[in-house]
């Protein structure tokens, strides 16, 4: 919830930062663009020019002109194109922001981690495999259903958590038995 919070923050805050959109296109932001294909001695080319839109057409585009530029200009195929470079800042801001805001949660979270999370029990007895069964506790003692964290949704990931452990514990012991019989 507090995401989605910071995410309406920072649009806001890139609204109210974004410049107002002008009436006239700054010369970045529009062009004409004529495709060109290969025509006797001349090779293919893309013609791009900062022109206005009734001024967009192959004479005034293309340059340098071939010697008979009324049959090349037959076969170009020009366009005029407009984009919004204040969208696409403002667009790019937000990516960032968000981008930037997900890794300080990450770097919050790796740093309050080990703050909230209990002691493991398991912890050596899943690096040391070869332990006896009789000095492990009890499914029902590893995960105590009446603490402070029942409720919460801390108390139900470490539930889960621990049922995760006490399988590949079972796994474990079925594998290396098997190992056992087989050798």
């Amino acid at each position: 919830m507090t995401g989605v919070k910071l995410l309406c923050v920072v649009a806001a805050v890139g609204c109210l930062l974004a410049p107002p959109a002008r009436a006239n296109k700054s010369p970045e932001d529009t062009r004409c663009k004529c495709t060109c294909p290969p025509y006797r001695n001349l090779s293919g080319h893309i013609y791009n020019q900062n022109v206005s839109q009734k001024d967009c057409n192959c004479l005034r585009v293309v340059e340098p002109m071939p010697v008979d530029a009324e049959a090349y200009c037959l076969l170009c195929e020009c366009q005029y194109e407009e984009r919004s470079s204040t969208t696409i800042k403002v667009t790019v801001i937000l990516y960032l922001s968000v981008v930037g805001a997900l890794l300080l949660y990450m770097a919050f979270l790796m740093l309050v981690d080990p703050l909230i999370r209990k002691p493991d029990a398991y912890t050596e007895q899943l690096h040391n495999v070869e332990e006896d069964e009789d000095a492990r506790p009890t499914p029902a003692a590893a995960a105590p259903l009446g603490g402070p964290r029942a409720g919460s949704v801390l108390g139900r990931m470490e539930g889960a958590q621990q049922r995760w452990k006490l399988q590949v514990r079972e796994q474990r012991k079925t594998v290396f038995d098997r190992q056992k019989m087989l050798s």
